[in-house]
């Protein structure tokens, strides 16, 4: 059995048809459901929902932590509600994924961004006393995606989305490389969800300023969800990629966003292994979303690139990837990080600057 959302919409105005999917879904018939709101435009979207909502109360989320989780949580034990409406980008909707799965009631995600796959995912990431852990939670019963919003969310909230989908290529490589060397399972319908999710948005030659490619993106993240929910683990969608993205997190905090790490990660990944057309193809579409391909782009010297990919898995050290099959020493990594750089500039010289396109 496949866990996976009952509804999915994706659309402009689609905040609007959150009260009536409650009702029509039989969710809440009595719009007893706390609503959980990010600090951006959650408590706008709020403002609007309260008059359907009647029986709704309101909680605000701060950070992506344990404790705000865990108080969450608490709030939702305080009497009989129905369900979490959770309203935000990927750290409310992590808290309000982890709070509903520890107090056994559904979850509405309501995305106001795209900058990663958390939207849809069973894997919760939250900070805590001794650094950032993933969680295993249950999947939001409806995930629900305005594009009024998302169209208004700064441009990386949106184009981060792009780096973390596309780094599904990368860790299948690396899933597959597990298989082959190791003899680790590998599930064919988790790959077909990654991939699909990662091929639908890598070709595309539109940008996140049309609808078209955002109601695109927004599905191929969905995808990205139900990839891990398959394979119940993070596998499909993670590898060298969030690795090297969780090393740079905890050497140099504050650099970059999830999905830029991701893309970034993936394309150090993918020169690796010497795939000279998907680098070609991933470094493009990075270039044309305009996202990071280069160290100095997120404010890291080469050096403290390598000391990331050096530091890497040690993050994850039950995962075997292309950074644990070639276990470079420091001037190996140095020298493959070098080369990487000289690389992303050969294709990027052969790429159209985003000042060459005309927009949207």
């Amino acid at each position: 059995m496949l866990a996976s959302p009952l509804h999915l919409e994706i659309g402009a105005g689609a905040v609007e048809g959150v009260p009536q999917l409650l009702h029509d879904r039989y969710i809440s018939t009595t719009g007893s459901v706390l609503v959980a709101v990010g600090p951006s435009t959650g408590a706008e979207i709020w403002e609007r929902l309260e008059p359907a909502l009647p029986g709704a109360t309101f909680h605000a989320v701060h950070e992506a932590s344990l404790a705000a989780a865990t108080e969450l949580q608490a709030a939702l034990g305080e009497r009989g509600y129905d369900a979490v409406v959770a309203i935000g980008g990927g750290k409310t909707l992590d808290v309000a994924k982890y709070a509903a799965t520890r107090a056994g009631i559904p979850m509405i995600a309501v995305a106001t961004n795209l900058a990663h796959d958390g939207i849809c995912s069973p894997v919760a990431s939250l900070e805590h006393a001794h650094g950032k852990g993933s969680f295993g939670v249950a999947m939001p019963l409806s995930v629900v995606v305005d594009l009024d919003y998302v169209r208004a969310a700064p441009t990386p909230l949106v184009s981060g989305g792009v780096g973390d989908v596309v780094s599904n290529l990368s860790a299948i490589e690396d899933w597959l490389l597990a298989g082959a060397e190791r003899g680790e399972p590998v599930d064919g319908l988790a790959l077909a969800f990654a991939r699909t999710a990662a091929e639908a948005v890598i070709g595309r030659t539109d940008s996140v300023r049309d609808e078209a490619f955002l109601v695109v993106l927004a599905e191929a993240l969905v995808l990205s969800g139900m990839a891990m929910a398959a394979a119940g683990t993070s596998r499909p969608c993670s590898g060298a990629c969030h690795e090297i993205l969780h090393a740079i997190d905890q050497l140099f905090p504050g650099t970059a966003g999830h999905g830029e790490l991701a893309g970034l990660g993936a394309a150090f990944a993918t020169y690796l292994r010497d795939q000279e057309d998907r680098f070609e193809q991933v470094v493009t579409c990075l270039t044309r979303h305009e996202l990071p391909c280069l160290p100095g782009e997120i404010g890291l010297t080469e050096e403290q690139f390598v000391s990331a990919v050096l530091a890497a898995p040690e993050t994850r050290p039950d995962r075997y990837t292309i950074l644990e099959h070639l276990a470079m020493d420091e001037d190996r990594a140095r020298e493959r990080v070098a080369g990487f750089v000289a690389a992303v500039h050969r294709v990027r010289s052969t790429v159209p600057t985003p000042a060459d396109r005309p927009l949207g």
